[in-house]
C-alpha cells in the first residue's frame, strides 16, 4: 500500500491508495497512477521548492470528482460514461505513463504534479528518468532535476530519449505539445562523439543548438581533449557543425584554431576528401602520403584514390574500386603505380629510378546465385622491385613468393559431369621468376558403374562395383623472366599440351580385414611443341670455355601414350599395450596401415625421348622431348612396378583428474602419422628401386606442430658424380642410402588469457557471418592492410603477452654431375613475433627473425605503444636491412578523428 498526497485548501493530505495503470491526462482533472515503490515514502523532502497553497474552491458544495474503475471521471452532474467526459484545451493527444519510487504529490487546483526518487515519465516516443521531476498541466511543461545527497552531492541526473537521441543534464525543461526542450549542463553522444554544452536548445524537428560547448570522442565527464565552441548545431543522423573552434587538452587551450568545424554522423557511403600524413625520407625526401579521395558510386560500386608525392620526384597513384552485389557477388581491385627517383639526376652514376606496378584482384560469387556455377579470383602480380620500394609491413617484405589464381567450375545438376577452368600465376620476388599457367581446363565424368542395377537385390556381385571415368585436362604454362615480359623470349617458352584419362577400378574386400583394388588405366598425351636440346662444342659460354647446349623449338602436333595396369592390397593393423594398474599411463595403440600394389605397363612412350650428350666428355642421358610440357610426360620403358608403403599412428591414454568421465582418462597423441613410400620396378634394365620417402607429423600438447621429412637415395655414385647401379649396402656399408635431402618445421603460439576473448570471438562471428556486400565490410577489409604496415597501432591491451614461434631446418646432400663433388647446403632460421604489456597501458612487440648460418638477424620490426585512453601513442622501429625506419604516431582511437593524428618518420634505403 501507497500513500498519494492531496492538497485541498491549503491543507497537505495524505490518502493510502493501492493502484497501478496508465496515466492518461485526457482532461484537467482525470488521474490515473502507475506507482512501483519499496520503501515508504518520504513525502517532500527541503530541496524540493515550495508549494504553492491553493486557493479554496468558490463553491464547496459541488461534489468532489471521483475516479471511477474505468479510469474515466465523471461528476455530480452525470455525464454518460459512455460518451467519455469532455476535454479541456490542456489535454494531450496520448497517454502519458509516470511511476516514482518514493512518492508523488498531486495538487489539483493549481494542475501540478511533483514525483520524488528515480521518477520516470514516458509520452510517445519520449522518456525522461530523473530523481526530482515537475509537470505543470496548465503549461504542459515537464521539468526535471537532480537531487543531493547528506554529503551535498548531486545524484539521480536527468536523462532524456527521444527518436535515437539521449541527453544526461542538470536541468531539463520539456514542452509535451511542441516537443521543444531547454537543458542544461547536458552530456549527448553521436555516433564516436560527444558533446558536453553548458545550454542547449531541442527543437521539433530534433535539431540541437547549443551554447559553450566541446566536442570530444573521449567518454570521460572530464575528457582528456576537446574543441571548445561557442555555438554549435546538431543536425540528427547527419552533420555536427561549431563556428570557430580552440583544441583543449586536459582543459589546457592550446594555440591550435580553426574558423569552422563538421564532424559527419551519418551512416552509410559518403564521399570525401582522405587527409595525407607527412613522412620523411632519406631518398626520396618529405613527402605527403595516402592523400586522396573516397567517391562513393551508389549501393553497388565505389571507389578510393590515394596518392603519394616527395619532394625529390618520386610519387605513387593507387586506385581501389570495390563492388558488390547482395547475394550475387562482391570484390575488389588495387592498381598501383609507382615512380621512384634516387640521387642527382645530373650524376648519372648516383641517379636511379625505378618504375613498379602492382595489381591485386579478388572476387567472390554468392553460391546460391547461381547453383552449380562459382566463379572466384585472387590475383596479386606487379614488378619484383614494387616492394622494395613501396612495401613497408613486416609480413610482405619477408615473403619473397606471390600468386595469384582465377577459376570457374560448372556443375551440371543430376549428371555425373563437372567442368574447371583458371588461371595461375607464381612469381618469386628474389630470383624474378615467373610462372604463368593459362587457360587451364578440366572437364572430368565422375565414376560410373555401369553393371550395377539401378534397384539392388540381395547381396551385391564384384562386378556390381566395377566403374569406369573420363578426365580431359587442357594447359597452357610458361616460365620466364619478368624482365621478359610480354616479349618474344616469353612467348618461345609457351607451352602448350592436352591429357586424356580413363581409369577403370573396382574394389573386392577379402579375407574380412582386407581390399583388394584392381585397375586399368589408359592415357593419351597431345603436344603443340617439341624442345630437343643438343650439344654444339663451338658454342662459347664465357671469355675462356667454349660448348654448350642449344635449344631448338619444333610447332607441330605431337602424342605419346601410356597404359597401365595395377592392384593394390590394403589393411589396418592394430596392436596395444596396457600398463599394470596405478600407472599413469594406461595403454599406448599403435596402428599400422601398411599398403601394396603391382602396377605393370607397355612401352609406348619411346618416341618422347631421345639421348642428350650434356658434355664434351660425351657423357648422355636420356630425356624427353617435352620435358617442359604443361601436362606432363608419360615415363618410357616397361614397368613391372611393386609399390609399398607404410603409414602409423602412436598415441596413448593418461589418467587424468581434468576427464570428467568415470575412468578419467585422457588419449595423447604420440605421433599422428609416420612412415615411408618407395617402389621397385621388376621390369627395368637398371635403378629397379626407387628413393625413400620419410616422413612423420605430430602436435604435442596441442600446442606445438611438428612436421618432418626427407628422401634416402640408395645408390652409389662414382668420383664423377655418376650415378651408378649398385646399392650403399652392397659396399660393406650398414646404410640404407645417403640421404639426399631433409626438412623439419616446428611452429607453436602461446597467448595470455584474454578476459575479453568470448565477447571478442561472438563479435568475429557476426562480422564473418555478416553478408560481405556494403562498402563498410570492404572498408574493414582494406584497413587490414594499416594494421599490417604499422601493428604498433593495432596492439590488443587485454591480452598481457603472447609469443609466436617458427623453426625450420633445411638439408640438402647432392653430387655434381661433372666433378662428382658433393655439396651439402643447410637453411636455418627462426622466426619469432610477440608482445607483452609492461603495465597495463604499455606495451612492446617485436616481429624478427634469425638465420643460424649466417649468424644473422632477419628483418626486424619493433614497436611500442601506449594506451592513452581516448589517444594511442605507437612507436615504429626498423632498425636493420636494406630498409630502415622510425617512426611516432598519436592519434586518435575514433575513426571520425582518424586524420587528426600526428605523425613523424624517418626512411633510408641501402641501395
Amino acid at each position: 500500500m501507497r500513500q498519494i498526497y492531496l492538497v485541498f485548501a491549503g491543507i497537505l493530505i495524505a490518502v493510502p491508495v493501492i493502484f497501478s495503470g496508465l496515466a492518461s491526462p485526457r482532461s484537467n482533472l482525470t488521474v490515473s497512477y502507475n506507482i512501483f515503490a519499496d520503501t515508504v515514502p518520504k513525502g517532500p523532502d527541503t530541496t524540493t521548492p515550495a508549494l504553492k497553497t491553493p486557493e479554496p474552491a468558490k463553491n464547496d458544495t459541488e461534489p468532489p470528482a471521483r475516479i471511477d474503475t474505468l479510469g474515466m471521471t465523471t461528476d455530480s452532474t452525470g455525464v454518460d460514461s459512455l460518451h467519455g467526459p469532455k476535454l479541456s484545451k490542456d489535454s494531450l493527444d496520448a497517454p502519458v505513463a509516470y511511476k516514482a519510487k518514493d512518492s508523488i504529490i498531486l495538487v489539483i487546483p493549481d494542475k501540478k504534479f511533483y514525483m520524488y526518487g528515480t521518477a520516470n515519465t514516458k509520452y510517445k516516443t519520449m522518456e525522461i528518468t530523473a530523481e526530482r521531476m515537475t509537470y505543470l498541466q496548465s503549461t504542459g511543461i515537464m521539468e526535471a532535476t537532480t537531487a543531493r545527497d547528506t554529503a551535498g552531492k548531486p545524484f539521480g541526473r536527468p536523462h532524456f530519449k527521444d527518436g535515437g537521441q539521449e541527453f544526461d543534464s542538470d536541468t531539463l525543461r520539456f514542452a509535451m505539445e511542441t516537443k521543444k526542450a531547454k537543458i542544461y549542463n547536458t552530456k549527448s553522444q553521436y555516433g564516436e562523439g560527444y558533446v558536453h554544452s553548458e545550454q542547449t536548445k531541442r527543437l521539433p524537428d530534433n535539431s540541437i543548438f547549443g551554447f559553450k560547448n566541446g566536442y570530444t570522442t573521449c567518454n570521460l565527464d572530464t575528457p582528456h581533449f576537446q574543441f571548445r565552441a561557442r555555438k554549435i548545431k546538431v543536425i540528427p543522423d547527419k552533420l555536427v557543425i561549431s563556428g570557430p573552434a580552440n583544441l583543449e587538452i586536459e582543459g589546457i587551450p592550446t594555440p591550435l584554431f580553426i574558423p569552422f568545424a563538421i564532424f559527419p554522423i551519418t551512416q552509410g557511403q559518403r564521399s570525401g576528401i582522405l587527409v595525407p600524413g607527412y613522412v620523411v625520407n632519406a631518398q626520396k625526401g618529405m613527402g605527403l602520403e595516402n592523400g586522396g579521395y573516397y567517391l562513393g558510386l551508389g549501393e553497388h560500386f565505389d571507389l578510393t584514390m590515394r596518392g603519394d608525392i616527395y619532394s625529390y620526384g618520386s610519387w605513387s597513384l593507387t586506385a581501389s574500386p570495390t563492388y558488390r552485389k547482395r547475394y550475387h557477388y562482391n570484390g575488389g581491385m588495387t592498381l598501383s603505380f609507382a615512380n621512384t627517383r634516387f640521387g642527382d639526376p645530373s650524376v648519372k652514376s648516383e641517379f636511379s629510378r625505378s618504375r613498379d606496378f602492382r595489381v591485386t584482384w579478388n572476387h567472390s560469387m554468392d553460391s546460391k546465385a547461381r547453383p552449380g556455377i562459382n566463379f572466384g579470383a585472387n590475383v596479386n602480380f606487379g614488378t619484383s622491385s614494387y616492394n622494395t620500394y613501396n612495401v613497408y609491413d613486416y609480413a610482405t617484405r619477408v615473403n619473397n613468393n606471390i600468386g595469384s589464381s582465377i577459376s570457374f567450375s560448372k556443375t551440371w545438376q543430376g549428371k555425373p559431369y563437372n567442368f574447371t577452368s583458371g588461371l595461375t600465376h607464381s612469381q618469386n620476388l628474389s630470383t624474378r621468376d615467373v610462372q604463368i599457367a593459362f587457360p587451364n581446363a578440366t572437364f572430368s565424368m565422375n565414376t560410373q558403374y555401369p553393371f550395377q542395377p539401378k534397384e539392388l537385390v540381395g547381396k551385391a556381385k564384384w562386378y556390381h562395383k566395377l566403374g569406369i571415368g573420363y578426365t580431359a585436362t587442357l594447359a597452357n604454362s610458361v616460365s620466364f623472366k619478368d624482365s621478359v615480359f610480354g616479349k618474344s623470349k616469353m612467348w618461345d617458352a609457351l607451352q602448350s599440351g592436352m591429357k586424356q584419362n580413363i581409369p577403370i577400378s573396382f574394389t573386392i574386400p577379402i579375407f574380412k580385414n582386407f581390399t583388394l583394388s584392381p585397375g586399368i588405366s589408359y592415357a593419351e598425351y597431345w603436344y603443340t611443341k617439341k624442345t630437343e636440346r643438343k650439344w654444339n662444342p663451338n658454342k662459347r659460354v664465357s671469355i675462356d670455355s667454349l660448348g654448350g647446349l642449344d635449344t631448338i623449338y619444333t610447332q607441330g602436333f605431337f602424342a605419346a601414350r601410356q597404359a597401365s595396369a595395377s592392384i593394390s592390397l590394403s589393411t589396418a593393423i592394430y596392436g596395444m599395450y596396457i600398463f599394470p594398474k596405478g600407472s599413469k599411463v594406461k595403454a599406448i595403440r599403435h596402428v599400422m596401415r601398411p599398403t601394396l600394389s603391382v602396377s605393370t605397363q607397355p612401352d609406348l612412350a619411346g618416341n618422347a625421348y631421345y639421348n642428350l650428350q650434356y658434355n664434351s666428355a660425351g657423357d648422355k642421358q636420356r630425356t624427353s622431348f617435352f620435358t617442359s610440357s604443361s601436362v606432363g610426360v608419360p615415363s618410357e620403358g616397361r614397368a613391372g612396378s611393386i609399390s609399398f608403403g607404410l603409414d602409423n599412428n602412436l598415441e596413448m591414454k593418461v589418467f587424468s583428474m581434468k576427464d570428467t568421465s568415470a575412468n578419467h582418462e585422457k588419449k595423447v597423441k604420440i605421433l599422428d602419422g609416420f612412415g615411408f613410400n618407395g617402389s621397385y620396378n621388376m621390369l627395368a634394365d637398371s635403378f629397379k628401386l626407387s628413393t625413400f620417402s620419410l616422413y612423420a607429423r605430430t602436435n604435442l600438447f596441442d600446442k606445438i606442430n611438428i612436421t618432418a621429412s626427407g628422401n634416402i637415395d640408395p645408390y652409389v655414385y662414382n668420383s664423377r658424380g655418376k650415378k651408378l647401379d649398385r646399392y650403399v649396402w652392397n659396399t660393406g656399408k650398414f646404410s640404407p642410402g645417403r640421404l639426399a635431402n631433409a626438412t623439419i618445421a616446428l611452429s607453436t603460439s602461446l597467448t595470455s588469457p584474454d578476459k575479453k576473448a568470448k565477447a571478442k570471438q561472438d563479435q568475429l562471428n557476426n562480422i564473418e557471418n555478416t553478408e560481405s556486400t556494403d562498402a563498410a565490410f570492404q572498408a574493414q577489409q582494406r584497413q587490414l592492410q594499416a594494421v599490417k604496415k604499422n601493428p604498433g597501432e593495432y596492439v590488443d591491451f587485454d591480452i598481457p603477452w603472447k609469443l609466436d614461434l617458427s623453426y625450420s631446418l633445411t638439408y640438402s646432400n647432392t653430387i655434381s654431375a661433372d666433378s662428382g663433388g658433393v655439396v651439402k647446403r643447410f637453411t636455418q632460421y627462426l622466426t619469432f613475433s610477440g608482445d607483452f604489456s609492461l603495465t597495463p597501458k604499455w606495451k612492446v612487440g617485436v616481429n624478427s627473425g634469425y638465420d643460424f648460418i649466417n649468424s644473422q638477424l632477419g628483418y626486424t620490426n619493433m614497436y611500442i605503444s601506449r594506451d592513452l585512453h581516448c589517444w594511442q601513442m605507437s612507436i615504429n622501429l626498423i632498425p636493420i636491412g636494406t630498409y630502415r625506419q622510425f617512426s611516432i604516431t598519436i592519434s586518435p582511437k575514433a575513426g571520425i578523428l582518424r586524420d587528426l593524428r600526428i605523425n613523424r618518420s624517418r626512411t633510408f634505403y641501402d641501395l
